[in-house]
Protein backbone atom coordinates (compact mmCIF):
# COMPACT_ATOMS: atom_id res chain seq x y z
CA UNK A 1 0.00 0.00 0.00
CA UNK A 2 3.02 2.30 1.03
CA UNK A 3 4.46 1.59 -2.56
CA UNK A 4 1.08 2.34 -4.39
CA UNK A 5 1.01 5.84 -2.76
CA UNK A 6 4.64 6.41 -3.32
CA UNK A 7 3.88 5.92 -6.84
CA UNK A 8 0.63 7.92 -6.95
CA UNK A 9 2.28 10.74 -5.24
CA UNK A 10 5.56 10.71 -7.70
CA UNK A 11 3.13 10.85 -10.56
CA UNK A 12 0.86 13.35 -9.27
CA UNK A 13 4.37 15.53 -8.53
CA UNK A 14 5.44 14.90 -12.30
CA UNK A 15 2.03 16.04 -13.86
CA UNK A 16 1.55 19.03 -11.47
CA UNK A 17 5.17 20.35 -12.99
CA UNK A 18 4.09 19.53 -16.16
CA UNK A 19 0.73 21.46 -15.98
CA UNK A 20 3.19 23.83 -14.20
CA UNK A 21 4.89 24.19 -16.76
CA UNK A 22 2.88 24.71 -19.66
CA UNK A 23 0.69 27.10 -17.86
CA UNK A 24 3.82 29.28 -17.45
CA UNK A 25 4.37 29.35 -20.94
CA UNK A 26 7.57 26.81 -21.07
CA UNK A 27 6.32 24.03 -23.49
CA UNK A 28 4.66 26.32 -25.96
CA UNK A 29 3.96 24.45 -29.35
CA UNK A 30 3.78 26.01 -32.66
CA UNK A 31 0.64 27.00 -33.89
CA UNK A 32 -0.25 26.68 -38.05
CA UNK A 33 -2.79 29.10 -39.77
CA UNK A 34 -3.86 29.36 -43.10
CA UNK A 35 -4.27 33.03 -44.86
CA UNK A 36 -5.85 32.37 -47.88
CA UNK A 37 -5.62 35.31 -50.56
CA UNK A 38 -8.43 35.76 -53.07
CA UNK A 39 -7.18 35.23 -56.52
CA UNK A 40 -4.01 34.31 -55.28
CA UNK A 41 -4.16 31.20 -53.13
CA UNK A 42 -2.91 29.88 -49.49
CA UNK A 43 -0.10 30.63 -47.59
CA UNK A 44 0.60 28.61 -44.31
CA UNK A 45 2.22 30.32 -41.34
CA UNK A 46 3.49 28.83 -38.51
CA UNK A 47 3.43 30.97 -35.19
CA UNK A 48 6.15 30.72 -32.40
CA UNK A 49 3.98 31.45 -29.08
CA UNK A 50 7.47 30.75 -26.90
CA UNK A 51 9.16 33.59 -28.80
CA UNK A 52 6.12 36.76 -28.93
CA UNK A 53 3.20 35.12 -26.52
CA UNK A 54 1.74 38.09 -26.46
CA UNK A 55 1.73 38.66 -30.13
CA UNK A 56 0.35 35.12 -31.39
CA UNK A 57 -2.32 35.44 -28.77
CA UNK A 58 -3.60 38.45 -30.01
CA UNK A 59 -3.07 37.68 -33.88
CA UNK A 60 -4.88 34.01 -33.16
CA UNK A 61 -8.12 36.34 -30.85
CA UNK A 62 -8.54 38.28 -34.13
CA UNK A 63 -8.36 34.96 -36.46
CA UNK A 64 -10.43 33.34 -34.45
CA UNK A 65 -12.96 36.64 -34.28
CA UNK A 66 -12.57 36.43 -38.29
CA UNK A 67 -11.57 40.02 -37.53
CA UNK A 68 -9.18 39.59 -41.19
CA UNK A 69 -11.28 38.44 -43.35
CA UNK A 70 -12.33 40.71 -46.24
CA UNK A 71 -9.23 42.97 -45.37
CA UNK A 72 -6.59 43.87 -47.70
CA UNK A 73 -2.54 43.86 -48.42
CA UNK A 74 -2.33 47.61 -48.30
CA UNK A 75 0.97 48.44 -48.47
CA UNK A 76 3.09 45.94 -50.92
CA UNK A 77 7.24 46.62 -51.49
CA UNK A 78 8.91 44.04 -53.79
CA UNK A 79 11.67 43.05 -52.31
CA UNK A 80 10.95 44.16 -48.88
CA UNK A 81 7.45 42.98 -47.51
CA UNK A 82 3.62 42.93 -48.03
CA UNK A 83 1.32 44.60 -45.00
CA UNK A 84 -2.17 43.95 -44.41
CA UNK A 85 -4.83 43.53 -41.53
CA UNK A 86 -5.43 47.05 -41.35
CA UNK A 87 -9.79 47.73 -41.45
CA UNK A 88 -8.98 51.29 -43.09
CA UNK A 89 -6.92 49.97 -45.59
CA UNK A 90 -4.55 52.43 -45.89
CA UNK A 91 -2.50 51.99 -42.95
CA UNK A 92 -4.49 54.02 -40.25
CA UNK A 93 -6.62 51.21 -38.70
CA UNK A 94 -5.99 49.19 -36.08
CA UNK A 95 -8.54 46.67 -33.39
CA UNK A 96 -8.92 49.05 -30.67
CA UNK A 97 -6.81 47.47 -28.95
CA UNK A 98 -2.55 48.08 -28.90
CA UNK A 99 -0.14 45.39 -27.65
CA UNK A 100 3.21 45.48 -26.16
CA UNK A 101 6.05 45.26 -28.93
CA UNK A 102 8.05 41.80 -28.30
CA UNK A 103 11.34 42.80 -29.40
CA UNK A 104 14.76 43.62 -27.79
CA UNK A 105 14.24 47.36 -27.98
CA UNK A 106 11.38 47.71 -26.09
CA UNK A 107 13.31 45.15 -23.41
CA UNK A 108 11.63 41.81 -24.75
CA UNK A 109 13.98 38.39 -25.61
CA UNK A 110 12.79 37.37 -28.97
CA UNK A 111 15.35 35.38 -31.32
CA UNK A 112 13.49 35.45 -34.43
CA UNK A 113 14.90 37.44 -37.36
CA UNK A 114 13.10 39.24 -40.28
CA UNK A 115 14.31 36.39 -43.15
CA UNK A 116 12.35 36.16 -45.82
CA UNK A 117 8.72 34.31 -45.11
CA UNK A 118 8.67 36.08 -41.48
CA UNK A 119 5.53 37.42 -40.59
CA UNK A 120 6.03 40.13 -38.19
CA UNK A 121 3.34 42.92 -36.35
CA UNK A 122 3.47 46.22 -37.40
CA UNK A 123 3.46 48.91 -35.31
CA UNK A 124 3.63 52.95 -35.18
CA UNK A 125 6.96 55.11 -35.76
CA UNK A 126 6.83 56.65 -32.22
CA UNK A 127 5.55 53.88 -29.73
CA UNK A 128 6.97 50.42 -29.55
CA UNK A 129 4.15 48.97 -27.94
CA UNK A 130 1.40 49.98 -30.62
CA UNK A 131 0.91 46.99 -32.25
CA UNK A 132 -2.59 45.98 -32.82
CA UNK A 133 -3.77 44.22 -35.88
CA UNK A 134 -1.93 44.91 -38.93
CA UNK A 135 1.15 42.83 -39.72
CA UNK A 136 3.53 42.09 -42.88
CA UNK A 137 5.41 39.33 -44.45
CA UNK A 138 8.75 39.69 -45.84
CA UNK A 139 9.52 38.80 -49.51
CA UNK A 140 13.18 39.11 -49.53
CA UNK A 141 15.40 39.30 -46.20
CA UNK A 142 14.91 42.33 -43.88
CA UNK A 143 17.49 41.76 -40.73
CA UNK A 144 18.05 45.17 -40.18
CA UNK A 145 14.06 45.34 -38.65
CA UNK A 146 15.87 42.54 -36.04
CA UNK A 147 14.84 44.13 -32.47
CA UNK A 148 12.48 46.72 -33.76
CA UNK A 149 9.56 44.60 -34.92
CA UNK A 150 8.28 41.52 -33.25
CA UNK A 151 8.39 38.46 -35.60
CA UNK A 152 6.11 36.03 -34.51
CA UNK A 153 6.18 33.47 -37.29
CA UNK A 154 7.29 31.98 -40.33
CA UNK A 155 5.71 30.89 -44.10
CA UNK A 156 6.34 27.15 -43.96
CA UNK A 157 4.29 27.00 -47.86
CA UNK A 158 2.89 29.69 -50.24
CA UNK A 159 6.00 31.96 -50.61
CA UNK A 160 5.23 31.56 -54.59
CA UNK A 161 1.51 33.75 -53.36
CA UNK A 162 3.80 36.45 -51.43
CA UNK A 163 6.04 36.74 -54.07
CA UNK A 164 2.97 36.75 -56.55
CA UNK A 165 1.35 39.72 -54.11
CA UNK A 166 4.50 41.70 -53.89
CA UNK A 167 4.93 41.46 -57.53
CA UNK A 168 1.68 43.77 -57.80
CA UNK A 169 2.24 47.17 -59.81
CA UNK A 170 2.09 50.13 -56.90
CA UNK A 171 1.39 53.73 -57.20
CA UNK A 172 2.24 56.34 -54.58
CA UNK A 173 0.52 56.51 -51.31
CA UNK A 174 -0.94 60.41 -50.90
CA UNK A 175 -0.64 60.07 -47.31
CA UNK A 176 2.96 59.65 -47.37
CA UNK A 177 4.21 60.00 -51.28
CA UNK A 178 5.80 56.02 -50.85
CA UNK A 179 5.22 54.02 -54.11
CA UNK A 180 3.87 51.26 -51.74
CA UNK A 181 -0.29 51.43 -52.74
CA UNK A 182 -1.40 48.10 -54.90
CA UNK A 183 -2.64 49.34 -58.04
CA UNK A 184 -5.34 46.26 -57.51
CA UNK A 185 -7.58 45.19 -54.84
CA UNK A 186 -5.57 42.15 -53.05
CA UNK A 187 -8.16 40.65 -50.66
CA UNK A 188 -7.78 38.46 -47.94
CA UNK A 189 -10.38 35.96 -47.81
CA UNK A 190 -9.95 34.20 -44.76
CA UNK A 191 -7.06 33.36 -41.98
CA UNK A 192 -8.07 30.18 -40.35
CA UNK A 193 -6.28 27.53 -38.03
CA UNK A 194 -5.07 24.49 -39.58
Amino acid sequence: MKKLLSVLLAFCLIMGSSLLFSACGEEKEPVKVILTVENYGEITLELYPEHAPITVDNFLSLVDDGFYDGLTFHRIYKGFMIQGGDPEGDGTGDSGKNIKGEFSANGVDNPLSHTRGTISMARGAYSMDSASCQFFICDADSTFLDGQYAAFGKVIAGMDVVDAIASVAVSANPLNGEMSVPNETVTIESIRRA
